[in-house]
């Protein structure tokens, strides 16, 4: 079956369940609309209050409410990585996402995503805002607020360079000079990566380095280095020569900040490339 979307109106005197509405309209099992429902694939648009996904099975339904189903059974059929929770700080917590493991959701579900993780783990009891992002393929920290405070005061020290954010990366081929930067504009804005290399495998001829960047361009780690002509090892992206089996080479492995609450210094560090401090 591929995926698909449909919308559904409810009419004036409707008396069947969310649940049975979108299951006799998309002509599914009630058993996979439950499953798509509790998995952040079915929608509630409404005038008032906006658009929010719909995960209990007999919600009440008002005349005029619009369901939304987005239907891909292999997003659904698919099991997580899970995060792990490093820090907890009541107002922000700081988790470590495995590759493959989507920050966000997207309208065909959420289930995949460390915000759904985290809303689980905290059974919904505190609001999940995501401060920053990772690629789904990029393993390592993020930070998560818990209240809209929390989110504008950690997105300031964001935009002001104030959340010193490190990562580790294995690229192609021996990189010279051992400490640099590459000052390449991206989509026509300036972009700035500085790196010091830790270590070099001759027999795979590929080189560590730990990375800093300045400025939050799209891809911009994995761009950069492309440009330079040494592409991050097992990119499925960008570069040529580079893949492999094992997955995309680029960890989030550090994150030091002074806390906007305490004012107290904070920082989080990967020991490896596992989520262990």
């Amino acid at each position: 079956m591929q995926r698909f979307s449909l919308r559904i109106t409810v009419a004036a005197g409707e008396q069947r369940t969310a649940c049975d509405l979108v299951a006799a309209a998309a002509e599914l099992a009630k058993a996979r609309v439950k499953d798509a429902m509790a998995k952040g694939a079915v929608w509630l648009l409404r005038k008032k209050g906006g658009n929010k996904r719909l995960r209990r099975a007999t919600t009440t339904l008002r005349p005029g409410d619009e369901l939304e189903l987005h239907y891909d059974p292999e997003l659904l059929a698919l099991t997580p990585p899970l995060a792990q929770c490093l820090l907890d700080q009541g107002h922000y917590s700081v988790w470590f996402k495995p590759a493959g493991l989507l920050a966000q959701g997207t309208p065909y579900g959420d289930h995949c995503s460390l915000v759904r993780q985290v809303e689980i783990a905290f059974q919904s009891k505190r609001q999940v805002l995501p401060v920053h992002r990772l690629d789904r393929e990029v393993a390592g920290l993020m930070i998560v607020a818990h209240d809209r405070k929390a989110a504008a005061h950690l997105s300031q020290l964001l935009r002001e360079d104030k959340i010193d954010k490190q990562y580790r990366v294995t690229v192609v081929g021996k990189l010279t000079p051992e400490k640099g930067a590459i000052d390449l504009e991206l989509d026509g804005k300036p972009a700035a990566t500085e790196y010091t290399v830790t270590g070099y495998d001759p027999a795979a001829d590929t080189t560590i380095a730990e990375v800093t960047i300045h400025t939050g361009r799209l891809h911009q780690i994995r761009r950069h280095f492309e440009l330079i002509g040494h592409p991050v090892v097992g990119d499925p992206r960008y570069g040529s020569g580079n893949k492999n089996r094992t997955g995309l080479q680029l960890v989030a492995f550090s994150l030091a900040f002074r806390c906007p609450f305490t004012g107290r210094p904070v920082q989080v560090r990967l020991a490896g490339e596992e989520g262990t401090l």
